[in-house]
């Protein structure tokens, strides 16, 4: 097939194909929110300087095929600066997919596009699953890299919501839960959902984004509304999924007040549980535990089919969702090294470092590949 390529740079601009963005999204089955063109389009509204946005478009006739953002940016990797290239949205978004439907000859087109328009060293994308076309592409990308690594990043918990959810859960958890219904009930604490629109969100945002403050997401600046820029792009990018009504939260409330929440995007039946804080004066009340399973609940009311943690930590993860899970989704790092000089170099140091760490596992990590990253949000 005739494949017309085109870079654009952004998807803020007015003749981006927005119609033809979001046919290309609803045929891609492993696409999540953080696709959502509002979701990106505040990401990019929200771009640190130094870093320039690209966007590789791939038509056939007047179907969009292919929709690859790409950051460019400089960084910091064995004491120098490499160009490094990222999907749009890291480091605050979870699973993402590749917006491409491309067959063989088009995706070795694509890979050529992208080495002759941006030159670089690393082409690093988070947070990607198993299975679909957009592995196919990956595989031969990585295939015609000098280097090329296929990492986990984390395995999410995920609940499937049944009938045994309407009875309460056994053992330990069932014990926890009874305790923090307990605590809440005595200082007179009330549980609440929320499903904002785009003319309710900010205040919703407001509210909880004073929690996440006080809280020790917000004392070591790691929350999503940590800084001026993340405060913009959650807002504007709750703003526009709230819009389309795929927001919902849950509060704790006291005397009006809210001092604990989780804040989840649903999507064809799966609630991504993105991020929560507490207030530290209430953390004996185990809130986290309670509003999931307030999730569960609405899940149960309205026909959610599963709870989704969304990312986690790979390891030690303290995601509650583990005390319930009835699956786990792998998400994976693909990290694509470039037959330029400065790739095949950047490709070796990291080679032999992952060489030396095998062999002494104590060694520290000389300014690693994630590096920067955040906290999973829901943890």
């Amino acid at each position: 097939m005739d494949y017309r390529f085109q870079w654009t740079t952004g998807l803020c601009a007015p003749d981006f194909p927005r119609e033809a963005y979001a046919r290309l999204l609803a045929l891609v089955p492993q696409a999540t929110p953080f696709n959502h063109l509002g979701w990106l389009q505040a990401a990019e509204r929200a771009l640190e300087p130094g870093q320039r946005l690209h966007v590789l478009l791939a038509w056939a006739g007047q179907e969009l095929r292919l929709c690859l953002p790409l950051v460019c940016s400089r960084e910091r990797r064995f004491g120098l600066r490499w160009t490094v290239l990222r999907h749009l949205g890291y480091p605050l978004g979870d699973r993402i997919a590749l917006l491409c439907r491309l067959d063989e000859p088009g995706r070795r087109q694509a890979r050529t596009a992208i080495h002759r328009h941006l030159p670089h060293a690393l082409l690093q994308l988070h947070e990607l699953v198993e299975g679909g076309e957009q592995q196919v592409l990956l595989e031969g990308w990585a295939a015609a890299s000098s280097t090329h690594e296929r990492r986990p990043t984390c395995r999410v918990p995920v609940h499937a919501i049944g009938e045994s959810d309407r009875h309460e859960p056994s053992g330990d958890l069932r014990y926890k839960l009874r305790r923090a219904r307990k605590r809440t009930a005595a200082c007179d604490a009330r549980v609440r959902r929320l499903t904002p629109d785009g003319a309710s969100i900010d205040a919703a945002l407001e509210a909880i984004a004073a929690v996440e403050q006080a809280s020790w997401k917000g004392e070591q600046g790691v929350g999503i509304f940590s800084g001026e820029r993340r405060q913009q792009w959650m807002r504007e990018a709750f703003a526009d999924l709230a819009a389309a009504g795929l927001v919902r939260i849950v509060l704790l409330e006291h005397q009006g007040r809210c001092i604990s929440y989780r804040l989840g995007l649903l999507e064809h039946g799966r609630l991504y549980d993105y991020n929560l804080a507490f207030l530290p004066d209430y953390a004996e009340l185990g809130s986290g535990r309670l509003l999931l399973d307030e999730w569960i609940r609405w899940g149960l009311e309205e026909g959610w089919q599963y709870i989704d943690a969304s990312r986690v930590s790979l390891y030690n993860s303290s995601h509650q969702l583990h005390e319930r899970m009835t699956g786990e989704v792998l998400q994976l790092r693909w990290s694509l090294y470039s037959w330029r000089p400065d790739g095949i170099a950047l490709g070796l140091a990291y080679r032999l470092w992952s060489a030396l760490k095998a062999r002494r596992p104590g060694i520290a990590v000389p300014s690693s590949p994630s590096a920067g990253e955040r906290p999973c949000p829901a943890e």
